[in-house]
């Protein structure tokens, strides 16, 4: 389970009507659906008040902020390396060139301000454990 306030948010904005945690009841996913199919918006309270900070300013942090800056494809492939993933893995996983993931795992360096390799690992298993 990853934070799940920046997931929401990024699905917010690629124009979805709702997001819930996997790990809701089926009562709770069914009454987001009818909410979502009668033209409202749905999000669980607590997700609801975790986003309301964050637009207010009063709970992101700096490594949220940092996390903000990946593109959704950055987020992945920063996920996968969390995960203990190669280059050669995640270009395999995602279907894509050793060159590309590496682009990709630069460009995550650069946006979280690190500057070795072994840095963006360290941070990326970081935040995977911490959002288990």
């Amino acid at each position: 389970m990853h934070d799940e306030s920046l997931f929401a948010e990024r699905v917010l904005r690629a124009g979805a009507n709702g997001f819930i945690s996997k790990d809701e009841n089926v009562d709770k996913v069914i009454h987001a659906m009818r909410q979502v199919l009668c033209g409202k918006v749905y999000l669980s309270t607590k997700m609801a008040e975790q986003l309301l900070f964050q637009v207010a300013g009063r709970t992101q942090n700096v490594a949220e902020d940092s996390l903000d800056e990946l593109s959704n494809r950055e987020l992945e492939v920063f996920q996968l390396i969390g995960q203990g993933l190669g280059t050669r893995q995640i270009a395999e996983q995602l279907h894509l060139s050793v060159k590309t993931i590496e682009t990709y795992r630069e460009s995550v360096k650069r946006k979280l301000n690190l500057s070795t390799t072994s840095e963006l690992v360290r941070r990326a298993v970081q935040w995977m454990l911490e959002e288990q």
